[in-house]
């Protein structure tokens, strides 16, 4: 391009002073016919002859201004190539005040003003990008097309490798919802919410489509797995409550009938009937008890009063006071000792962990005839057991004997009166003191129950005090 400008001034610049030449030829050629002919000749060839000498002149001097006018030229459509480039930090340098000095400056300022905007944007981005990266939700841009424009590392962290920017989202999601929602929101241009429980294994999450105002779509998930866990589990527990609660109801209810319509009922049926009614009535309150207990424990406002308790106290405070609960059901309660490490325990709190556990242990203990109960220091925890000598416990039940309302043998435990809900306290108390809690059983061999509690800190001791340096006497010359 520079090349064609600087040949066209130049052939202007040669073409105007040939022009010229020729013209003032011409009025000499005419002056000097009408003059006399000696001195109009030589005045004629001198005019020649400068005309030739400035037309040499002239020619290197046009020469040298095209090439200047193409050299800026040519910076001028460098630059413009480096900004189309994205290179915004480059400029033009300023010469002179002329019509292409203003023009390049004029350049400047716009590729500075370009560059200003290019740093803000790019900042803006930055910063929704981290926004969206620290949101809990999952977030993916779609282009009308149904190309993936951008998405945050919750959704590539859900969706996994697939999940790639320039690619179809039919090719890295296979959720049928979520695939639906964005078509929806691509050809009616309309809101889209819907539920997702194929994107992730074991989890659900809620759809919230949006088209966006340049065309494409803007999807967030929210992970609602927590919710849908929850709500589960607040279900199941209604209906094991009502199924809990309408077995001995009935029961009351169709001994209460039976005494009702007999008008002269013997005094043995009569005491065999209160009996069964009074025995569903503890059964009753027990659950009552059990489940305001539960309630507790998992409450947020739960606390224990912990403080230092030596490991041997505990269990053998233990075996005191439930010692007589074990001997009456004819089963012998063996003690493998305790180590007198100092743990952080709830005397109160932990009586009812052991009072769970060996109640538990009393149901299956019947056939061993003997429950062990003892201890021993860990590392940074104080381990205790309570064994029974059984049937034991299926590898399949380990995992959900500390659920509520699970049972593993469930017409058992109802006859013996358990509610379901011990083993889910035990787990509750036992956590919040920080300790760990699991069962092992091998079916034939019985089951053991084994927790932790922290080994208390060691107390600080206090500086003793330093004897007083004596001062050695100065006898008297």
């Amino acid at each position: 391009m520079t090349s064609k400008v600087f040949t066209k001034l130049l052939g202007l610049f040669i073409l105007l002073l040939v022009a010229q030449t020729v013209v003032m030829e011409f009025i000499f050629h005419s002056f000097v016919e009408h003059a006399e002919s000696g001195t109009m000749r030589s005045i004629g060839r001198e005019a020649l002859w400068a005309g030739c000498i400035a037309l040499a002149i002239a020619i290197p001097l046009a020469a040298w201004v095209a090439s200047r006018l193409s050299h800026r030229l040519q910076r001028v459509v460098d630059f413009a190539r480096r900004i189309a480039g994205g290179e915004l930090s480059a400029r033009l340098p300023a010469e002179g005040k002329d019509e292409l000095s203003l023009m390049e400056s004029a350049l400047n300022q716009t590729a500075e003003r370009l560059g200003n905007n290019f740093t803000e944007l790019e900042s803006g981005r930055d910063e929704l990008a981290v926004m969206l990266d620290s949101m809990q939700e999952a977030v993916v841009a779609i282009t009308p097309s149904g190309y993936i424009r951008w998405s945050n590392a919750v959704m590539q962290s859900i969706a996994g490798p697939r999940l790639v920017a320039g690619r179809p989202l039919v090719h890295s999601v296979r959720d049928p919802e979520l695939l639906a929602c964005v078509r929806g929101v691509l050809e009616r241009r309309e809101l889209c919410v819907g539920r997702a429980s194929l994107l992730a294994p074991g989890r659900v999450f809620e759809i919230n489509a949006a088209p966006l105002p340049s065309g494409g779509a803007l999807v967030v998930l929210h992970d609602v797995t927590s919710i849908e866990i929850a709500q589960k589990s607040r279900r199941e527990f209604v209906a094991n409550v009502s199924h809990e609660l309408r077995t001995p109801l009935t029961s009351i209810q169709g001994y209460v009938e039976t005494l009702i319509e007999d008008p002269n009922p013997s005094p043995e049926t009569t005491l065999e009937f209160l009996g069964v009614i009074l025995k569903n009535a503890s059964r009753m309150n027990r659950l009552t008890e059990d489940l305001l207990a539960l309630a507790s424990v998992e409450s947020p406002d739960y606390k224990l009063s912990l403080q230092p308790v030596r490991a041997s106290v505990l269990l053998q405070d233990a075996i005191d006071s439930l010692g007589g609960m074990v001997v009456d059901s004819g089963v012998k309660l063996q003690s493998a000792g305790a180590p007198d490490s100092l743990v952080m325990a709830d005397p109160d709190a932990m009586h009812q962990v052991f009072g769970n556990l060996m109640e538990n242990a009393l149901k299956y203990a019947q056939s061993g005839q003997r429950i062990r109960t003892g201890a021993r220091q860990l590392a940074s925890e104080v381990q205790f057991t309570i064994q029974d000598f059984g049937p034991g416990i299926a590898s399949e039940h380990l995992e959900r004997i500390f659920e509520r309302f699970y049972r593993v043998d469930k017409a058992r435990s109802r006859e013996s009166g358990g509610t379901g809900l011990g083993l889910a306290i035990v787990k509750h108390i036992v956590q919040a003191h920080g300790g760990r809690i699991w069962a092992e059983s091998e079916l034939g061999n019985g089951a053991s129950f084994h927790f932790t509690l922290p080994l208390a800190p060691a107390p600080q001791s206090a500086p003793q005090p330093q004897p007083a340096q004596q001062t050695p006497a100065t006898s008297g010359v």
